[in-house]
């Protein structure tokens, strides 16, 4: 039996209390040694009788930990007396720091425990707690390398830091209100507001109707009550936009329909926004005029305090900025792009090195992979290189592989901007400096002129890596499974191998082979992107007929702007052409008079969803085509001229809502099933921002198994575009066989 060893642990061992809970393992198996960080790793040197012991417990881990490996040597030498904490040295970088997560039970009752030393501290966190990435500045995690250098420990916090006995056992965020970061009220001008308690004078302001800037843990959010949600949109020009809200766990009961599984992920560790379904659908027209709400709970100290001072038990709470650019998080810029959108700002002195949006969960499935939930760090073979993805246009963030895990960032935007690429660049240097990553291959997507494909060229040049394009929808279905499979991906827009805008496909083959087979009827677009923005020109592309310009004609459109559109679709001039999902619900919902103008991503479908809510699909005929380039195609020219006859004959509205959809998705399914039987695939998968849609979903799902094949969606990872970059990473680590 081993009496004393070298334990060599690796894995995700920072930020997640390791180092004490291995000193309190060692005390109470009378072990003696040491425990070191040495970046992403903990040697450990243990003497004791009861090594094996010791070994097993340690072996386990810490909730928060991640282990990859257990590495036993020999040793030899005298054991010591006691078992310490020594300070941390240089060494492996192949695991990661933990997400920032909510602050813990414990804590938020020692926040309210009269008397206590933590009463009232809105930063208050331990070992099992609170903020880990954004705070951040290199490795290994010591408190001299995060945002807490500048606040250092009062003897009572000392004390409590060295106490083997304690949660706070070498927690680097522990602080008190005698040592630690400090809340400040201002105007939006700047100017300092005398608080006494900066945190009960913000619930009385929002309590009256003020909007008001709180600096949380990522960034800036933007707080009011419902009541002044109608003058927070106006200030912010998001009318239409749905906003998330803050509320107690009641309220969210009383406002949501909430499953057992969503109410497990809103109280989760992570928190993120999940949205659910409204009790009431045309409830809280003010905060969504959808029939879902995103809710979220309280997650910090600073947002448990604001609620026990609120006499109103729900605030809006949405992220402080522009739709697609990066959340705000310093003062100096909240100051001068807010003035305007709030009245008050509620701040810290803590620094935020790495800014997180929250996460947003449907179903299960993670629409933004941000705090709590990100970086996420996955185990997976694609080789000995390492790889970087750049990610989408839009949604975008970005993944590093490398020594079998891929690294994939919290949410970063729409980089279309320069902002946003600033920012990306920000993620993909922080985050690869702390992993100390040499570029092999850089994966970028296939459309030639996107600002991070532009960037990927710059990296390559600097460093000499190999790049490799990868066309959207393909990186899709990469990042579902790495099986022989038959891919749907459907979604809004996505650059083509012939150089049009897919958005409906059907792929057939394992990566990084897989082979178009069917898609959506391609239609045109007319004026590009402008109509993604007015989905009635969407519509006239799709059904240039007499009955849709009279209808048009209807709503407003004038003889001549009739005639110019006209003109655009018979000559094809700046028509571009899609077989985009996105696109063909846009112009159902112009057609139906649901959305005629989009005012956010996704609005018109989005809405088109919620009427569809409401009504009772009835099957349609369906029409499939053979396209020139020798794919399976489903016309959806037939389907929308279903919906014109139907909308004619006076049918309701949310009946040829989800009928569209219902239809829609069985002309999908049937698609990729014939695929897969043609081809002997048993297995189907879905990936696509459409695929957020449950009708859509679900009517794939049901008819993909009712022709007996496996079904498979990622929930690990957005089926939105947030999954790009790891798709890209996969890509770039396989292989033709």
């Amino acid at each position: 039996m081993r009496t004393q060893g070298t334990i060599i642990i690796r894995g995700i061992v920072q930020g997640v209390g390791f180092r004490p809970f291995v000193y309190a393992t060692a005390r109470k198996f009378g072990i003696t040694g040491s425990v070191k960080n040495l970046g992403s790793e903990v040697e450990i040197h243990a003497f004791g009788n009861r090594f094996e012991e010791f070994l097993e417990v340690v072996s386990r881990g810490t909730p928060l930990s991640q282990i990859d490996s257990i590495d036993v040597q020999d040793m030899r030498g005298s054991p010591p007396e006691t078992f310490t904490i020594l300070e941390s040295g240089s060494g492996c970088l192949s695991g990661f720091i933990p997400p920032d997560i909510a602050t813990c039970d414990d804590c938020i009752a020692d926040i309210f425990t009269p008397g206590g030393r933590y009463e009232g501290y809105w930063a208050t966190s331990c070992v099992n707690c609170g903020p880990r990435y954004s705070i951040i500045n290199a490795l290994p995690y010591d408190r001299e390398r995060t945002t807490m250098q500048p606040f250092p420990m009062c003897t009572a916090c000392e004390r409590e830091y060295t106490h083997p006995s304690c949660r706070r056992h070498h927690a680097q965020t522990i602080a008190c209100a005698a040592c630690g970061p400090h809340l400040t009220l201002l105007r939006a001008d700047g100017t300092p507001l005398r608080a006494a308690d900066p945190i009960r004078e913000t619930a009385s302001l929002l309590d009256a109707g003020s909007i008001v800037a709180i600096r949380g843990i990522g960034g800036f959010h933007i707080a009011c009550t419902e009541e002044a949600a109608g003058a927070l949109k106006r200030r912010l020009g998001r009318t239409e936009q749905p906003l998330a809200v803050m509320a107690t766990p009641e309220e969210v009961e009383r406002i949501a329909v909430v499953s057992d599984e969503e109410r497990g992920i809103l109280r989760s560790r992570e928190r993120p926004i999940v949205v659910l379904a409204k009790r009431d659908p045309a409830s809280h027209p003010g905060i969504s005029n959808l029939h879902t709400v995103g809710c979220m709970l309280p997650y910090t100290g600073l947002h448990h305090l604001l609620f026990a001072n609120l006499a109103h038990p729900l605030l809006i709470m949405t992220s402080a900025n522009l739709p697609g650019y990066p959340m705000i998080t310093d003062l100096a810029t909240a100051l001068e792009r807010l003035s305007e959108q709030v009245d008050y700002i509620l701040t810290h002195d803590r620094r935020i090195v790495n800014r997180c949006d929250d996460s947003v969960v449907r179903d299960g499935c993670i629409i933004r992979l941000s705090r709590g939930l990100a970086p996420k760090r996955t185990a997976i073979d694609l080789g000995n290189e390492c790889i970087l993805g750049v990610g989408p246009e839009l949604n975008a963030n970005i993944s590093i592989y490398q020594n079998g895990f891929c690294i994939t960032s919290p949410h970063v935007g729409n980089v279309r901007n320069p902002q946003t690429l600033a920012y990306l660049q920000e993620t993909i240097e922080r985050i690869g400096g702390l992993i100390g990553a040499r570029y092999d291959r850089i994966v970028h997507d296939l459309h030639p002129q996107f600002l991070s494909t532009r960037y990927a060229r710059k990296i390559a040049g600097e460093t000499g890596a190999e790049l490799l394009a990868v066309q959207h929808h393909r990186a899709h279905i990469a990042a579902a499974t790495r099986e022989e499979c038959v891919g749907i991906a459907i979604d809004g827009v996505g650059y083509g191998d012939d150089g049009t805008v897919w958005g409906g496909e059907v792929f057939a083959g394992k990566v990084p082979r897989l082979d178009r087979v069917a898609h959506l009827e391609v239609v045109p677009m007319p004026g590009g992107d402008l109509a993604t923005r007015f989905p009635e020109r969407m519509l006239y592309g799709i059904l240039p007929t007499s009955g849709v310009r009279d209808l048009l004609a209807s709503r407003g459109w004038s003889e001549i702007e009739l005639s110019a559109l006209t003109r655009q679709v018979e000559r094809g001039l700046n028509v571009a052409a899609t077989s985009s999902t996105g696109r063909v619900l846009d112009a159902v919902a112009a057609l139906l008079g649901i959305c005629r103008e989009r005012t956010y991503d996704g609005e018109p479908a989005m809405k088109l969803e919620a009427a569809a809510s409401a009504g009772k699909p009835s099957a349609w005929d369906l029409d499939f085509l053979h396209g020139s380039d020798g794919c399976e195609v489903l016309s959806t020219r037939s389907l929308i001229a279903e919906a014109y006859r139907r909308y004619a004959a006076g049918e309701r509205t949310e009946s040829i809502a989800a009928s569209f959809q219902y239809n829609l998705a069985r002309g999908v399914a049937a698609m990729a099933v014939r695929a897969a039987e043609e081809r002997g695939t048993p297995r189907v998968a879905l990936s696509g921002g459409v695929a957020y849609n449950r009708a859509i979903r679900e009517t794939i799902r049901d008819e993909v198994r009712a022709a007996g094949l496996e079904f498979i969606i990622n929930r690990d990872y957005p089926l939105g575009d947030g999954c790009i970059s790891f798709g890209q990473a996969v890509y770039g680590g396989s292989e033709e066989e």
